[in-house]
């Protein structure tokens, strides 16, 4: 800076013994040569204190630049449930203002990210909580989620998506079974529940806990009835051969019959 402020001046007298060289020549007065020298004067220092001026508004934009981020940061901080950021308090204002606004933008990047993950969460939670009749996850919306708040959520929502396929298959394979006693029993779906689970659209169906016990007890009530409906056969059949022995029927005439 020293060699630069010498050189500056010597720029400066350089200028000025020009100007008086040209003064002289042109064969200005003397008065008037104070009077010019007087005008670069004021000139060159209105130039200079203009500078020092807009280096001033700079530090001055810097240190509040400072202030705000700090105050950005300790709000940043408690949202998100971080340690206070400590600054190393050598380094210039520049460089503090640089890594201030700096950390602020990163923690402003983490508060959205967990936002927008908690939003895709809810969404997941709500829509298998339509399928599933089940309640919604407890977690507070009204401020930004932990990490561990948020790594909570994902395994709930994991282990409703398990529960979900589970009902499924189960539901499927159920209403396989249901369709082909009602086949066999020649048995018309006579109830809501009944024409839920026959329907063809099987993603409307709520897969709540309650439903998922009601498939089984039909499941159970169409397979007592075959059953039923069997041992009915078994004895009828056994009468008629009975009879058949008792009238003495002929074998051909009992497999036509048969």
């Amino acid at each position: 800076s020293e060699v630069l402020a010498a050189e500056a001046a010597s720029c400066l007298n350089r200028a000025m013994a020009a100007l008086r060289d040209i003064w002289e020549e042109i064969g200005i007065p003397e008065e008037q040569r104070l009077e010019r020298t007087d005008v670069v004067k004021k000139h060159i220092k209105s130039l200079l204190d203009m500078m020092v001026a807009e280096e001033e508004s700079l530090k001055e934009r810097l240190l509040k630049s400072i202030a705000l981020c700090r105050k950005e940061l300790d709000t940043l901080c408690r949202e998100l449930q971080l340690s206070p950021f400590e600054t190393e308090e050598e380094s210039t204002i520049l460089q503090m203002e640089k890594n201030l606004r700096t950390r602020v933008e990163v923690l402003q990047k983490q508060k959205r990210d967990r936002k927008q993950e908690l939003k895709a969460l809810q969404e997941q939670d709500r829509d298998l909580c339509d399928v599933l009749c089940t309640a919604l996850f407890s977690i507070d919306t009204g401020s930004v989620p932990s990490l561990e708040d948020l790594d909570r959520y994902r395994r709930h929502v994991a282990s409703l998506n398990t529960l979900k396929e589970q009902r499924r298959e189960e539901f499927v394979s159920n209403k396989r079974q249901i369709i082909l006693l009602m086949e066999e029993l020649d048995h018309t779906p006579d109830t809501s529940f009944e024409r839920d689970v026959v329907c063809e659209d099987e993603e409307a169906f709520c897969l709540s806990k309650d439903n998922i016990v009601a498939l089984q007890n039909l499941l159970q009530q169409l397979e007592a009835r075959r059953a039923l409906n069997e041992a009915v056969c078994a004895e009828l059949r056994a009468r008629i051969v009975a009879l058949w022995e008792r009238l003495q029927i002929p074998e051909e005439e009992r497999e036509s019959s048969a």
